[in-house]
Formats: structure tokens, C-alpha cells, sequence
């Protein structure tokens, strides 16, 4: 089993998802390619220090660029803010490492623009963190639309409502900021539903009409007390859209909707039959057919299982259910398995830039208030 030696930047809550999905990974999967908790990164040395000793890394650095020029890293996470994603994944592309960067790509489409050219000038592989579209119940989800069991696709609705920032006295932080978040609820939870939209229908939005509301315009300044800072970008989002094989749709998100802690619900309409998910239920989708008897016509529960790849490699029996770390594994296989056959993975930098040119449309539709095509 080769090993490949890895550095995660960044050490919050996707760092450390990061962190045990490159420990747990080889031994779920049984990948010939076996993670190396190298090198870890924070802007605090004593929390970098305390974090390679929580999760096993052998060095910690608080410079980045340490990471990127350490000759025994292959492969790179990026699990910083925004506005430094392009920055550290570009300078990892030209050093020859791969990237699992985690969403969204950058603060501005020039910036992602410029990831993807960097991605598509090296032999590295690249993956995008949208773990929402790796889960079995999801995967099994495109597997009955492929097989036609809900007819052709006519619709796509999507929310993702969180109430993460839903308390008006929570105080300012960067991603209420644009020039270092870019968009609020846009990039940092609409990007999860345009990244379900586009794997469920397997084609893109490329027209929409979007809207935008700031719901707390002020927030308290953790750095001043008793001043506040301007909050400059979305609390929430939605957006009508329409999808390069005619299906049709609306999409939206909020960051400040009370009671809702992942609330990613999403429905495909076909010809046929209708199957919806809720990722606070994440083992289980709804699949409706229609039936001769209309009297047995109804909703039927699908539980994730053996039978639903990659959920066996978990565990032997349905019913046990899967956890978000175990989604995040599942992308890093996929990653992996990249790396070794050198085929693309999806979403890469080439399709991560295609999400990131719908939230764009979605923000300059807003502002512009009409309908605009993705560009």
C-alpha cells in the first residue's frame, strides 16, 4: 500500500473533517493509496502545534507556503477563508501537489477563473468540497433518474436553510464581509445546492432570476464594544432557474432561518414520479412511481444500505446509518481514486468554476433585478 503524504491549511471544523477523513479513509476503502498525516497548518503556532498532536500530523507550521514546499506532501487541503483559497491552491498547482479545496472556491469569479486555468495547466487532481452530492442516499438518487424510474426530469427544487448567524446579536465575523467571504448565503450554502442541482440533473443552470435580503444590516464589532460593522452581503437567497436541458426550477438558502441546522431539502419532479431528500435525515430519500391502482399510489421510504454504494464499505447492514464524516470520506475516496487511475473526479476546479459562475449570475441578477444567463 504506497502512501501519499498530505497537509491540511487550516484547522476549524472543515480542517478537522478533513483531518479524519484522510485518517479513516484507507481503512474504510482499502485504497492502495494510504493517507500520511504529514504537515499541519494554522495561523497560530500553539494551536497548530496542539492540533498535529489531536489528529497525528508528525510537523506543524503557521506559514502555508510551508506546506505547499514540503517535498514529502503530495496532496493539499485547503480549508482557510475564502479569500485566500485562490492564493494557496494556485501556489499548490504549481508545485505539483493535488488540491481538495473546500467550497467556495474564491471570493471572485476572476480569482476562481484563475484556480481553474491553473488546475487545467497541471497534472495534479483537484476536487471540490461538496460533499453533499457523495452520499449513498444521493448517488442512489441519480442512479433511479438514470434509470428513468421518475420518467424525464421537468423540475428541480432546492433550499439549504441554516440559522447559523439567525441571532441578530451574534457578532460580525469575516463571512459577513465581501471582500473576504465574496457572498454570504450565496457562496457559503446556495454553492451546496447548485453543486445538487447540477449532479441530479447532470447539466447546468444557465439562466436565472435572482434575489437577495440582508436581515441584519449591523452587527456588533468583536473588536470594538459598543460600535458595530456593516454586514455587506446576503443573509438570504433565491433564485428561478432554468437548466440547459430544459428543466426548470428555483433555488435558495438562508443563513438565518431559526430551527433549521442542515436544512438541505431538495425535490426532482419527473414525468413520472418524484423523489425528495432531507439532509437532516440523510439515510433515507422518498420515491414516489406512479402505480395502476391508484389507491396504493404513495410515498415509499428508501433506507441507505449494503445495496447502495459505497455505504458497504461502512457497514454490513441498512438501518445503521451513515454521519457526515462518513459523507466526507466518501469524497476523499473519490479524490484518491483519482490520483491513482489519473481520471477526473467531479466536481474538479473545471466544474467547481461552473457553480461558482451560477452564484455570480444569482448575485449580479440581484442587483441588476432581472433575469440573466450564466456566463
Amino acid at each position: 500500500m504506497r502512501q501519499i503524504g498530505v497537509g491540511v491549511i487550516g484547522t476549524g471544523f472543515m480542517g478537522n473533517a478533513h483531518s479524519i477523513a484522510y485518517s479513516a479513509s484507507a481503512s474504510v476503502f482499502g485504497t492502495t493509496l494510504r493517507p500520511r498525516l504529514e504537515i499541519v497548518c494554522d495561523l497560530s503556532p500553539d494551536r497548530a502545534s496542539q492540533r498535529a498532536t489531536n489528529l497525528g500530523f508528525s510537523n506543524y507550521t503557521a506559514e502555508w507556503i510551508e506546506v505547499v514546499n514540503n517535498p514529502a506532501v503530495e496532496l493539499i487541503s485547503v480549508c482557510t477563508p475564502n479569500d485566500t483559497h485562490a492564493k494557496i491552491s494556485i501556489a499548490a498547482l504549481s508545485a505539483g501537489k493535488h488540491v481538495w479545496c473546500e467550497k467556495p472556491m474564491s471570493t471572485s469569479l476572476e480569482d476562481s477563473a484563475a484556480m481553474a486555468a491553473a488546475a487545467a495547466n497541471s497534472a495534479s487532481k483537484t476536487i471540490m468540497g461538496y460533499n453533499y452530492t457523495k452520499n449513498p442516499a444521493v448517488t442512489h438518487a441519480r442512479h433511479l433518474i438514470e434509470q428513468g424510474a421518475i420518467g424525464r426530469v421537468a423540475g428541480f427544487f432546492c433550499r439549504y436553510d441554516v440559522d447559523n448567524e439567525a441571532d441578530g446579536n451574534r457578532p460580525w465575523s469575516w463571512r459577513m464581509s465581501r471582500d473576504k467571504s465574496g457572498t454570504g448565503a450565496n457562496g457559503d450554502v446556495l454553492s451546496h445546492v447548485i453543486s445538487v442541482a447540477h449532479y441530479l440533473t447532470d447539466s447546468t443552470i444557465t439562466r436565472l432570476s435572482g434575489d437577495i435580503a440582508i436581515v441584519h444590516p449591523e452587527r456588533k464589532d468583536p473588536e470594538a464594544p459598543g460600535t458595530t460593522k456593516t454586514v455587506d452581503n446576503d443573509d438570504m437567497v433565491s433564485a428561478l432557474v432554468h437548466f440547459s436541458n430544459g428543466v426548470r426550477g428555483h433555488i435558495g438558502a438562508s443563513r438565518v432561518t431559526w430551527g433549521r441546522k442542515c436544512g438541505l431539502r431538495w425535490e426532482v419532479h419527473g414525468t413520472e414520479g418524484t423523489i425528495i431528500f432531507d439532509q437532516e435525515r440523510l439515510n433515507e430519500i422518498q420515491l414516489f412511481t406512479r402505480q395502476n391502482d391508484p389507491a396504493t399510489d404513495g410515498f415509499r421510504t428508501i433506507l441507505t444500505g449494503p445495496l447502495h454504494p459505497p455505504y458497504s464499505a461502512f457497514l454490513p447492514n441498512g438501518g445503521h446509518s451513515l454521519g457526515y464524516m462518513d459523507v466526507k470520506i466518501c469524497e476523499l475516496h473519490d479524490l484518491l481514486t483519482s490520483i491513482e487511475t489519473g481520471e477526473d473526479v467531479w466536481p474538479n476546479f473545471e466544474a467547481g468554476l461552473i457553480i461558482e459562475k451560477v452564484m455570480d449570475a444569482v448575485d449580479r441578477s440581484a442587483r441588476e433585478q432581472r433575469w440573466v444567463n450564466v456566463e
